[in-house]
């Protein structure tokens, strides 16, 4: 998933933190070590498998109290950045090094915290077909990294000082920009301390009369473009285009629901369809076979402030070329830039197997 969400996702943060001069702050550290296993989610990764990989995660957060009214509505949530050094134990994988845009959402009191991650990462063994053959996870040196970390947390114990621990799932990958990309995912458990840097003092919540939010049914068009690679390394990578058209019908302050068309034309298919045809004749692939694909989705947008998280699932209308079935999946982030205009980070799928990270443009009339 190289550079998935980062670019959104530290922009948006970085806008929520340069929030007006006159509102309240508050700001923590924390630092957790972890300990875990990497999961089998792929037979393919079984040799890399071989111990258990440990590090640490050192946060900086900036604590909401409702300025804004999406604080409000989320509980709360805390913005910040984190770092990620993670030892694999393992010579083939190496060691990784991931930087990390954050939110934190609170349940329960403010005693359970759930956060969300989301970065790019440095791997320090990647594949090398001469020198590091056996490292099918990770083809390229820099990877896209999602993290989540389910806690309990408890803050100003004593004196500003509190305490967290609970579980965190790491996961590292490129979404096939460069093959191979099996990738990995490390469940972990993490223990720590956090420290308020005002000694624990407290601050206030702001509430306020919520309004009801209603929208006729509004118009997207967008244009997503990337580059990829098959799961045939060296095959090359290929620019694509990811030509869209849907209706959304907001149900809510948080949800829109939608349903619309995507056209693919995806370059990198049209030289697996040739490889194929001169490597496998006995698929019965012809060299001149369609790349491209049309497929119709339904789809979930979930908005926070400027920025908002889609989720969408799409089947194949015209499909020439059988390539992971006919299912496919999209998640991301839209940032918007004014009222109808938006930039977004999106990963396409086939259930677990990621085909591309989509940038684009788009706009909802």
């Amino acid at each position: 998933m190289n550079f998935k969400f980062l670019s959104i996702l530290l922009i948006s943060v970085s806008c929520c933190f340069a929030q007006e001069s006159g509102e309240q702050k508050k700001y923590t550290l924390d630092a957790n070590q972890f300990y875990g296993s990497i999961i089998l989610h792929n037979p393919d990764i079984s040799h890399l498998i071989t111990s258990h990989p440990a590090g640490v995660i050192l946060s900086y957060n900036r604590k909401t109290y409702g300025s804004e009214e999406w604080e409000e509505l989320y509980n709360y949530p805390d913005l910040g950045y984190s770092f990620i050094y993670q030892n694999t134990n393992n010579s083939t994988l190496g060691d990784n090094y991931g930087l990390y845009a954050h939110y934190n959402f609170y349940f329960f009191k403010r005693n359970v915290q759930l956060r969300v991650g989301q970065g790019v990462a440095y791997a320090t063994n990647p594949y090398d077909k001469e020198t590091n053959f056996r490292n099918n996870a990770y083809g390229s040196d820099v990877l896209s990294s999602t993290y989540l970390m389910f806690n309990y947390h408890k803050e100003n114990i004593i004196k500003g000082l509190g305490f967290k621990a609970g579980i965190s799932v790491i996961h590292y990958s490129n979404a096939n920009f460069r093959a191979p990309n099996t990738s990995t995912n490390t469940l972990a458990f993490n223990a720590g301390v956090v420290y308020d840097l005002d000694g624990g003092k407290e601050i206030e919540y702001i509430h306020r009369d919520k309004e009801k939010v209603t929208e006729p049914l509004r118009y997207n068009f967008a244009i997503r473009t990337g580059i990829n690679e098959s799961d045939v390394i060296d095959s090359g990578q290929y620019g694509f285009v990811v030509l869209s058209a849907y209706a959304d019908k907001r149900v809510g302050r948080k949800s829109a629901l939608q349903f619309g068309i995507d056209a693919y034309f995806s370059n990198f298919l049209k030289e697996l369809i040739r490889y194929q045809s001169i490597a496998f004749p006995e698929n019965g692939v012809d060299a001149d076979d369609d790349y491209k694909r049309v497929g119709v989705f339904v789809g979930h947008e979930l908005f926070i402030n400027k920025m908002s998280i889609i989720s969408q699932l799409g089947y194949y209308v015209y499909y020439p070329f059988d390539f992971e079935g006919r299912m496919y999946n999209r998640m991301g982030l839209k940032r918007y830039f004014g009222e109808k205009v938006y930039g977004s980070v999106t990963l396409k799928s086939h259930g677990a197997k990621a085909e591309a990270v989509e940038f684009g443009i788009g706009i909802r009339l």
